[in-house]
This record gives C-alpha cells, structure tokens and sequence, in this order.
C-alpha cells in the first residue's frame, strides 16, 4: 500500500493529574530520521519512543513534540541545587562589582535560572512509559491515517500518469515497425538518383541495410521499457507492499535510461516527440514519487 510520507497526527490524555501533549508531523527525507523534543525529566525515554515510532514508519522526517504536565503534588518533590545557585550569586555578585551595578540579588530570581530548581517525579517509572506510548500511538495512528489517505491520492495520479507513458510508447512502438522497410525505399531511389541507373547492387544496398537496423533498432529498450512500466503498476496495486518509495524511484530511473536510448536512436520527428512526451511524464511522476514511504 502507498504512503505518504507526509502527514500530521496530534493526542491528548490525562491520566490521574498527568496530562500528556504529543504532536508528530513527517515530511519528505531520503531515510528515516526521528527526532523528539520533550521536557527533561522524559528524556530517559526517548530510545523507547523512537523504537514505537520506527515499528510502524520506514521513510521520512519525523518530528515529535511533547508536553507533559504532572499536577499530582504527592508525586513530585522540589529539589534546590544550592551548590549551583551560590555559583550563580557569587558570578553575579563578581559581575556587579566590575561593572559598579547594583549588588542586590533577588532569591527567587535564582531559583529561575538552569539547573537551580527541579522537581522531581517520584512516579513508578512504568506508569509514565506506558502511557506516553499510549499517547504516542494515539497519535502516530492519526499521523498515518493522514500518510495512507495522501498515498492513496498519490497512486490514483501516479497510475494514470503511467497509462500515459505506456500510451506514447504503444505509438513509438507502431511508428518504429516500418522503419526499416522506408530506409530501404529510401536508400534505394536516392542511390538510383545519384547513380541515375535502375541496377542496384542487392548485396551492398543489404549490408547497408543490416548496419542501419543495427543502430537505429529500438525493440529491445521499447521491450524493456513496457516489462518496466508493467512492473511500475504492479508495485502500486499491491496492496500488501509497504515503502516501495525507493523501488518506485529505481524503475523511472530504468525508464528513463531506456526512453533516452530510444531518443538517441530515433531518427524520425513523431518517435521523437512521443519521447519528449514520455520523458515529460516520467519526471512528473519522480516528482511525485520523491514523497512516497
């Protein structure tokens, strides 16, 4: 199935005076690249929360904001570094005496400053994990739900954007068949205008013939081209395929070779403006792809 992976998912939970904000956005990135900014005294837990999140996500960049609030004053205890706060008032007090400022130091204005008050959660350590994952899954279900509906946008345009590829190429297809039956035509009335005679040498003008198919040949890329394109639809309508991004990414960069090799070879206006429209199509579509799980 395809994903986006672009998308935004937001929760909200309270559990007995613990309240519990959690925002996850993702955006395009090459890899998954997960990072979570969250009060301290959480911190411990954010090898848990990127193990959640890298579970049900493979690409993307991920972001994850969370707020959390205990008003459960049992469970908390105020602790004063008091070896820091007098750091702090004898740096000030040293400070007011060179620049000949006031000395007067306000105590709660110490206690404002890093690292000087914590509060410390007495908390089973478990309670707290289990319930931000809950959180965290909350949101991270409402995050796909947005990337699943994006891709399933993605794939309807993709498919009828490669309808159109295999389109331009059943022409050059038909419009190569005759090729080399106009050379030969060709070859032949201007070798009887310059040599202004009806004899022609049959084993030259076959060799010519032979070195002319030889270079401008375009049947093996146009097989290849339609296995590719059969492969591209496949990837899209399997529905138990996940992060197919970057085998997605590999075929148009197969297509395009082989478009380019057709184009190089072509020596007649309507092939090469079917391939001017196949390559137009092939860069909408890696545009559109670079945003896929």
């Amino acid at each position: 199935m395809i994903k986006s992976m672009t998308g935004f998912g937001k929760s909200h939970i309270v559990k007995e005076k613990r309240e519990y904000q959690i925002e996850i956005k993702s955006v395009n990135h090459r890899y998954l690249d997960i990072s979570i900014k969250m009060p301290k005294q959480l911190n411990y837990l954010e090898e848990d929360l990127k193990k959640e999140i890298s579970s049900k996500i493979s690409r993307g960049k991920v972001e994850v904001y969370i707020t959390f609030q205990n008003y459960s004053a049992e469970q908390e205890e105020i602790i004063i570094n008091k070896e820091i706060a007098k750091k702090y008032i004898t740096q000030l007090q040293e400070l007011a005496k060179e620049t000949n400022t006031s000395t007067d130091i306000n105590i709660v204005e110490i206690t404002k400053l890093p690292d000087v008050l914590n509060v410390i959660s007495n908390q089973e350590d478990d309670t707290i994990k289990k319930e931000l994952l809950e959180a965290t899954n909350e949101a991270l279900t409402k995050l796909l739900e947005m990337r699943t509906f994006e891709g399933t946008k993605i794939a309807e345009d993709l498919i009828s954007r490669i309808d159109l590829v295999k389109a331009k190429t059943e022409e050059v297809s038909k419009v190569s068949t005759g090729l080399i039956e106009e050379y030969v035509v060709k070859l032949e009335k201007r070798i009887q205008e310059i040599l202004k005679t009806e004899e022609i040498d049959k084993n030259r003008l076959a060799q010519e013939v032979v070195i002319y198919a030889d270079k401008c040949s375009i049947e093996e890329e146009l097989t290849r081209l339609k296995s590719h394109i059969e492969q591209f639809k496949e990837f899209i309508n399997n529905q138990n395929q996940n992060a197919i991004g970057k085998k997605l990414d590999f075929l148009i960069q197969e297509m395009n070779r082989e478009t380019n090799t057709i184009g190089s070879k072509a020596n007649k206006l309507e092939i090469i403006n079917n391939v001017v429209d196949i390559k137009t199509e092939l860069e909408n579509i890696r545009e559109q792809i670079q945003n896929i799980e």
